[in-house]
Order: structure tokens, then C-alpha cells, then sequence
């Protein structure tokens, strides 16, 4: 079975980490540099599952401060 692409990764592995109490509303995602590391990415792959979580509303991004689980995530 082929690798999921990194950034379906991401949007997994976040997802099910606000789902299960792991990362709770308002508290502050690592770095896309941090994630790209962790992942041993590049900063794109991980700049669009952001985007998609940010979408999805699972995520807040603010401009210079960073991405924060949203205070209401999806059900």
C-alpha cells in the first residue's frame, strides 16, 4: 500500500490529537519548521495541512503568532 502524502499525515495525525484530548482548544501548534523536522518534510507539505485543518476549522492561524486548535473544533 503506498505512504500517505506528509501532509494527509498532518491532517491526521492533528485531528486525532484534538479528538482525543491531546491538544485542547487554544493551545499553540509547533512551528511549521518544527512540524517540517518532525515529519523530515520540507515547509510546503506542512504550510498546506495547515491550510486544510484551518479550512476544516479544526485550527485558528494568526499571521506572526501561529496556529492554535480552534476553541470550537468540529464534532
Amino acid at each position: 500500500m503506498p505512504r500517505k502524502p506528509v501532509y494527509e499525515q498532518v491532517v491526521d495525525d492533528i485531528t486525532t490529537s484534538i479528538r482525543s484530548g491531546t491538544l485542547k482548544p487554544g493551545e499553540k501548534l509547533p512551528t511549521i519548521a518544527e512540524l517540517a523536522r518532525q515529519y523530515n518534510s520540507s515547509d510546503n507539505p506542512i504550510k498546506r495541512a495547515l491550510w486544510i485543518l484551518d479550512e476544516r476549522g479544526w485550527i485558528e492561524v494568526h499571521q506572526g503568532k501561529g496556529s492554535f486548535v480552534a476553541t470550537e473544533p468540529p464534532p
